[in-house]
């Protein structure tokens, strides 16, 4: 299971005039997002999940446009036109509770991603956002996200997104993920594998949302990239799993408005 996405108000907003930093007209927008995706990342078996979906924000600071892909953002620039600060990410474990293709292998530890993100708008209709995140506990690596979203609202209540996706990684996040040392192989019978750091996936997504109205907002969703390099290449991904991967799902949340003093 994914975890919760949270995404906060710029820090220029947050500061009320004459009050606390609190002080103000907030949202908080709850739901959740059902879909079907790959048991662990690079498995050929496929299991439907569904996560919580948490936003929260200062009323009045609004975000062009954001994506199911965006991790938990806080921005400390922006001018409307380009947005950047700090990003985290949750991992969530993986074990061979999680598949019998993993039966051998290291498991990987609860941990997360702390790092920066940018993201810039070189039309109305375009954004281009970057995610550089170092691994805590789950992984010791560096991993380096790029999407590009063309948006489009076909009726005022409903936007239609899609646009490429890029993912990299060094050689720590390679090894925990992909790699089999030799004891390693004698226990899962995958064969030895040492990878090294570079591109871990190509690929593209789409989604569809309808804001039902002011409170309910409501989205479709589709996701496909393919492990290519080092990722791709892995005795794990050859033997037992699969280069593409797909995801398909449905999300809904609901918006509460509340003023602190």
């Amino acid at each position: 299971m994914t975890a919760a996405a949270l995404l906060l108000a710029p820090v220029s907003a947050l500061a009320g005039e004459g009050g606390h930093f609190w002080s103000g007209d907030w949202y908080l927008k709850v739901g959740a997002a059902g879909f079907a995706a790959p048991r662990y990342e690079g498995a050929k078996s496929y299991l439907f999940q569904v996560t919580p979906m948490i936003s929260l924000g200062k009323a009045g600071s609004t975000v062009r446009f954001s994506s199911r892909n965006d991790n938990p953002s806080f921005a400390l620039i922006d001018n409307g036109a380009f947005r950047a600060g700090a990003t985290g990410k949750l991992i969530m474990p993986r074990d061979e509770g999680d598949s019998d293709d993993l039966k051998g292998l290291t498991p990987i530890k609860l941990g997360g991603e702390l790092g920066g993100f940018a993201e810039v708008y070189p039309t109305d209709w375009l954004r281009v956002r970057g995610e550089i995140r170092h691994g805590i506990r789950s992984h010791h690596g560096v991993v380096a996200d790029v999407a590009a979203d063309a948006f489009v609202d076909v009726r005022p209540d409903v936007r239609v997104s899609a646009g490429p996706r890029l993912s990299l990684a060094s050689k720590d996040y390679m090894q925990a993920y992909y790699g089999v040392t030799p004891g390693q192989s004698a226990a899962s019978g995958l064969d030895a594998y040492d990878p090294s750091g570079g591109v871990h996936s190509v690929g593209a997504g789409a989604a569809i949302t309808w804001q039902v109205n002011e409170k309910i907002e409501t989205s479709a969703f589709a996701e496909y990239k393919r492990l290519v390099g080092p990722a791709g290449d892995s005795s794990l991904v050859r033997q037992r799993g699969d280069r593409d991967q797909f995801l398909v799902g449905v999300s809904a949340t609901y918006r509460f408005d509340f003023t602190l003093p």
